[in-house]
């Protein structure tokens, strides 16, 4: 039976492994033609993108510099706010309140992404352009406000399970000591609970990153070099807004492809930095 049960999880986990490759080897085969055609430099560092000109330019430098831009804006405010949070519940806050808002965390987790867009559309958006005086209000600013609202919900979740799984010795042996409960909830709890949190900004970084459909709704879609009251173009929302009317087999499309693929491994790397940086605090 033991066996069993260790040959059942093995496939499982060759299967999940099994469908990265498959992509990963599906965006290389379908990615790889235009970037040979159009030539890697001027695909990564091109600054125009416009596709459907006479005749036609296929820069992303705009898409990348946003996409980067977009994720760090996000994480700069979302993880400082969802990390206090987290501390906040699991150490500070009294009981009702904690049910209170880990209904709302869990209320933000389960809306869809659209819903994030239009409200932003709605509210967000009127609200830069009257706030700060400028004709649309569709922006790099309002994308990162919407996708620093949207990852906190993994950050808060994932960080608050990692801070309660601190065995409770820790923080009695601190307080003993002569320390304050926020000293030893900053330099006792959060250090011993580091991994976890680490994984909740890993999360963050994948959600914001990965994210289109909100983001097309609020950033303007336009494919300008990123500017922080300007219309912009994410790498997401470039593939999801003319994938639908690229023609098969078309320069085009296969360009879309290309873009998938410099995300794909964009996020890789990302994750690749992230990890070593952990392994390496860890060690």
């Amino acid at each position: 039976m033991e066996n069993a049960i260790h040959g059942i999880l093995l496939i499982l986990g060759l299967i999940t492994v099994g469908c990265v490759l498959l992509i990963t080897i599906y965006l290389v085969i379908s990615g790889i033609p235009a970037i040979r055609k159009i030539g890697v430099l001027k695909f990564l560092f091109g600054k125009k993108w416009a596709s459907t000109a006479a005749q036609p330019q296929y820069g992303i430098l705009p898409f990348i510099l946003t996409s980067i831009y977009g994720t760090a804006g996000a994480i700069v405010i979302g993880v400082p706010v969802g990390f206090l949070t987290a501390v906040y519940l699991s150490k500070i806050a009294p009981p009702k309140v904690k049910t209170v808002i880990e209904t709302a965390v869990s209320l933000l987790a389960g809306i869809p992404s659209v819903v994030y867009g239009l409200v932003g559309m709605m509210v967000l958006v009127p609200g830069i352009r009257t706030l700060f005086h400028i004709p649309d209000g569709a922006s790099l600013f309002a994308a990162i406000i919407v996708l620093a609202i949207m990852i906190l919900p993994s950050i808060i979740k994932v960080s608050l399970t990692a801070l309660e799984a601190v065995p409770k010795e820790y923080e009695d042996a601190s307080l003993a000591l002569g320390a304050t409960p926020v000293e030893t909830y900053f330099r006792v709890s959060v250090p011993a609970a580091k991994s976890g949190i680490a994984a909740a900004v890993v999360l963050g970084v994948g959600r914001a990153i990965g994210e289109a459909m909100a983001i097309m709704m609020v950033a303007g879609n336009a494919p300008n070099m990123p500017g922080m009251f300007q219309s912009v173009r994410f790498l997401t929302t470039a593939v999801a807004s003319e994938m639908s009317y690229a023609a098969d087999g078309s320069l085009q499309k296969q360009a879309l492809f290309s873009i998938a693929l410099v995300l794909f491994l964009f996020i890789m790397l990302i994750n690749a930095v992230l990890n070593f940086f952990l392994k390496h605090s860890k060690e």
